[in-house]
């Protein structure tokens, strides 16, 4: 298969953003849109995407707020390229490094990314549990979605490595696993609102968005959820908004 065939050009965000991704493998989808909406970022921010594949969120970030300080942090070299390109593609700054999120602190250290050094860190883990969901035979699709029962609490503790005291770290996870989320969070962060995404309206939530903020100690709020498919209605509203680039989730707005 030639270079052309093997990948497409998508718009997201209302055409805001063009990203290439693979035709196979994992794609961008509602997920990485929704993260991005949901993250609280200011101008001038260092903002982290961890695992951030061919760049959807943490760019998607960054076509909404202007002057962040942008690094996109993929274990994939071939993805991370890809992320370079489309950051250079949409005219949008952005540090790519290759890196495995679970790697030690020095590893960090070496790519630039120091201890307490990020304002915000976003990110969407591999949340398929390994042990409940076959593994797709597409090597880049199994390490995008498969999580081992360590994955969540060691993307989380590189979270709060770099994350300044006071900074954000805002992810998004099975909403069937908020239990682990909790238990992974509850080691140096707090303040946490949580918003549930339900696919259809009326049925249980399907993923969980969440903010923390590194050494919070405001109550839990628990924000009345989104669904992706409703009913003409606020909801639905709220995530074509989102969707077409005009609008944001409640967790951006502190």
């Amino acid at each position: 298969m030639n270079e052309a065939a093997a990948f497409s050009d998508d718009a997201f965000l209302g055409g805001r953003l063009r990203l290439r991704q693979p035709i196979s493998g994992h794609r961008c989808g509602h997920d990485a849109i929704l993260l991005a909406a949901a993250v609280a970022a200011r101008p001038g921010d260092r903002v982290i995407d961890l695992g951030a594949g061919v760049g959807a969120a943490g760019l998607a970030v960054a076509v909404r707020v202007d002057g962040l300080s942008l690094t996109l942090v993929e274990i994939d070299p071939d993805l991370a390229e890809i992320a370079r390109h489309n950051a250079a593609a949409n005219a949008l700054s952005a540090d790519v490094v290759v890196l495995d999120v679970t790697s030690e602190a020095s590893a960090f250290a070496a790519a630039g990314l120091a201890p307490d050094s990020a304002d915000v860190v976003l990110m969407n883990p591999p949340f398929n549990d390994s042990g409940r969901h076959r593994s797709s035979p597409d090597a880049a699709r199994a390490t995008a979605h498969m999580a081992g029962p360590s994955t969540l609490e060691a993307w989380v503790h590189a979270a709060r490595r770099i994350l300044k005291s006071g900074g954000a770290l805002t992810l998004i996870w099975r909403a069937d696993g908020l239990g682990e989320v909790l238990s992974a969070l509850s080691r140096g962060f707090g303040s946490l609102a949580l918003l549930p995404v339900h696919g259809e309206a009326g049925k249980p939530a399907i993923r969980i968005l969440v903010r923390a903020v590194k050494g919070g100690r405001a109550p839990l709020v628990l924000l009345e959820g989104i669904a992706l498919n409703a009913p003409s209605g606020p909801a639905s509203e709220v995530v074509e908004a989102v969707m077409a680039g005009r609008g944001t989730l409640p967790l951006a707005r502190p």
